[in-house]
């Protein structure tokens, strides 16, 4: 869900950045199967997202390959599963003021709010951006954008929780999510310098101290093809953890990364009718909030 960002802004420490074999369980595999722009490991995938920043807009100066779109030159685009699906959206800072009541006239139901990053950065327009959704009726959750190489993931864990992300199982709130995908600072650290094996261990601690916190395990998302480079395609999340792909400009979301055999929740396009990234929810409007209240 990263957007972009400008070297300058990441010099000045401005930290702006930039999900199933449970989803069996929790959604049950939709009828017709389905956050951040294609990635610089893999461009000859185009529905793979490359690394962007949301609270920016500016493309990473170096950080995408020849031939490859900036965020402003995606277009529009919604698959066929958009009309049987419940839609919703994923917004950061960069979206400002919402205005959730035509959010939701226009078709939202759900929403994702940017509350952090590493240890250092709050959505400014968080309180905003969350509250105001749960105002207008939308089902509302928060996500924190990891920076492994920042922090532990206990820590960044436990700083999201205090700031936004917190959950209950009041049938409006989401669960927290685990944003993890290409670093939106670094072209030559896609995996923020950590081996599979230590990426593995890292997003384990920030999924126990999510737990240990507020009961419930993190959504997790991510794109396949990075959750292969970085995490060597684990399969230890897969049974015990939602998943939220991010796959853009496709029919269906394709591959998923290791071990899920259902999406939750899928990103497919960065730009569409609602603020934001566009996203679907992958089953009925009710199974939805069945699923908000963990049940």
């Amino acid at each position: 869900m990263a957007r972009v960002r400008t070297l300058a802004r990441h010099r000045a420490g401005v930290l702006v950045a930039a999900t199933a074999a449970l989803a069996v369980a929790l959604t049950g595999p939709a009828t017709a199967t389905p956050a951040t722009t294609p990635a610089p490991s893999d461009s000859s995938d185009p529905g793979d997202p490359y690394p962007s920043d949301p609270d920016a807009g500016i493309p990473v100066a170096g950080a995408l390959e020849a031939g490859t779109p900036d965020a402003t030159s995606v277009k529009a685009f919604t698959p066929a599963l958009a009309a049987q699906l419940p839609r919703g959206h994923d917004v950061s800072s960069y979206q400002g003021r919402v205005d959730w009541t035509a959010a939701r006239r226009k078709g939202a139901r759900f929403v994702y709010v940017k509350a952090t990053e590493s240890t250092s950065y709050r959505n400014p327009r968080f309180s905003q951006q969350y509250d105001g959704a749960r105002k207008a009726g939308l089902i509302r959750g928060a996500y924190h954008f990891a920076l492994p190489d920042r922090a532990s993931g206990t820590r960044q864990a436990a700083y999201f929780v205090r700031h936004g992300g917190g959950w209950r199982a009041d049938g409006w709130t989401l669960p927290p999510v685990l944003d993890i995908e290409y670093n939106p600072y670094s072209e030559k650290h896609k995996c923020y310098g950590l081996s599979a094996q230590r990426m593995v261990r890292w997003i384990r601690s920030f999924s126990d101290e999510i737990k240990h916190e507020t009961g419930r395990r993190p959504m997790i998302y991510t794109t396949t093809q990075w959750w292969k480079l970085c995490t060597g395609n684990s399969r230890s999340f897969s049974s015990s953890h939602p998943l939220w792909v991010a796959r853009h400009g496709t029919a269906r979301p394709g591959t998923l990364p290791g071990g899920w055999r259902y999406w939750t929740f899928w990103q497919y396009s960065i730009k569409g009718g609602l603020p934001g990234d566009q996203d679907l929810f992958n089953g009925s409007p009710s199974r939805l909030r069945t699923f908000a209240r963990d049940r």
